[in-house]
């Protein structure tokens, strides 16, 4: 295994051509809210641990288990920032914002980190856009930000969303229906899974969340939120739902959603850049851990039962860091080597390659096609794409994803 220098586990770098596609993203939200009449906001990338305790909840997993938290060396607690609500609304009390004509819209773009096991989709450094309509409760606000991001997801080209819609009412709603739902779990507790168990009391809600068989059977039976709305929290959601019935935005009631997205539906969205260098089994190895690690994610973590979901989507790529400046010809050699580890390792038919000159200079157009030929040999007139897996069963192979998976 190579003992090189990389990105700490659980974070990326942003390369030139994933920095023009998160431009082009950052741009079209930018754009699209500040016609709604929303400004940017950005707070500081570390905040007390006491506003993410306090104002997302020592109960959720977030507080429980997801912070880097450290101390400033005078005995304060700091925290990096693993959500933007808090801090906006920090912002907002902070520099008298309350003051202002309500609402006050504000918009962010930043980094967010959280210190839990990096996975396929999570990492403990992630780029998010949200928003935040502060100063009153207005169902408008809300239909306005589903609209928005309606807007924003066509514009980027995103197909075939679906948007699950619920209520989680008013905090004194909620304050009766959670003791009505521990209550109900504490009845069947015998058939809940052991980490639901452990938290009935903190956060009943998070049983809904749960892929496990028992869990999910108990939850099948249990009272709904939805069905215990107080009368002005049912106006509240019945008129969101009305605005947004004339907005022409599709939307399905689900009255078990707590947070997040059916994992069958939004799996197949992801998309991975992967790098592989010249160490040519353990790139192939790499590729070969990726699907397995996903694939159990999908299943186990997250109960994704679709095929698509299964399946891991990734574009590969020869690094540049392998290419040299002296006797860039010899770069050829080296880009044939990494692009076979890539086709080898299953993602032949999704692959880019860098040009041999890179090293040097803008690429000249002998190199452009030396570079397409170069992957259609390897990709196509090779034939190794049209066989799944060939290095399957080989010991070496075999051990050395076992590691990476391991990792």
């Amino acid at each position: 295994m190579s003992s090189k220098l990389t990105a700490p586990r659980g974070t990326f770098d942003i390369l030139p051509e994933q920095a023009a596609l998160r431009g082009r993203l950052e741009a079209a939200a930018g754009e699209l809210l500040e016609a709604a009449g929303y400004g940017r906001i950005e707070t500081p990338a570390f905040e007390s641990t006491e506003l993410f305790a306090r104002g997302v909840g020592e109960a959720t997993d977030i507080v429980g288990k997801e912070m880097y938290s450290f101390d400033d060396g005078g005995g304060r607690s700091l925290t990096l920032r693993p959500e933007g609500t808090a801090p906006v609304c920090r912002a907002y009390l902070d520099h008298g914002m309350h003051k202002l004509p309500a609402p006050v819209k504000l918009y962010y773009l930043e980094s967010f980190f959280r210190a839990e096991r990096p996975q396929a989709g999570r990492f403990r450094q992630f780029w998010q856009v949200g928003a935040e309509a502060l100063g009153s409760d207005d169902p408008a606000l809300d239909a306005e930000l589903i609209v928005l991001l309606a807007k924003l997801l066509a514009q980027l080209g995103c197909a075939d969303v679906r948007l699950r819609l619920s209520s989680l009412g008013s905090p004194a709603t909620r304050a009766v229906y959670r003791q009505e739902l521990a209550t109900y779990l504490h009845a069947h507790e015998d058939r809940l899974a052991p980490q639901v168990r452990e938290r009935i009391d903190l956060n009943p809600l998070r049983a809904f969340d749960s892929d496990d068989p028992g869990t999910r059977a108990v939850m099948a039976s249990a009272p709904r939120l939805l069905d215990q709305l107080a009368p002005e929290d049912g106006e509240h959601f019945a008129e969101v739902r009305s605005l947004l019935d004339r907005a022409g935005i599709a939307y399905e009631i689900d009255a078990t959603l707590v947070r997040g997205f059916d994992i069958d539906t939004l799996a197949p969205y992801f998309h991975f850049v992967v790098n592989v260098d010249m160490d040519f089994f353990e790139g192939i190895c790499k590729l070969r851990a990726y699907r397995k690690i996903w694939a159990r994610l999908m299943k186990e973590r997250y109960g994704a039962s679709r095929p698509e979901a299964l399946k891991i989507r990734m574009m590969t790529s020869p690094t540049t860091i392998a290419l040299t400046l002296q006797q860039p010809l010899n770069n050829i050699g080296r880009l044939a080597i990494m692009a076979t580890a890539c086709a080898l390792g299953g993602a032949g038919e999704n692959m880019t390659t860098p040009l041999h000159d890179e090293a040097h200079a803008l690429p000249a157009e002998d190199a452009i096609r030396v570079g397409a030929a170069l992957q259609h040999i390897v990709a196509h007139e090779s034939g190794v794409a049209e066989t799944i897996d060939p290095l399957a069963g080989s010991y070496y192979v075999e051990t050395l994803t076992k590691q990476i998976e391991d990792a």
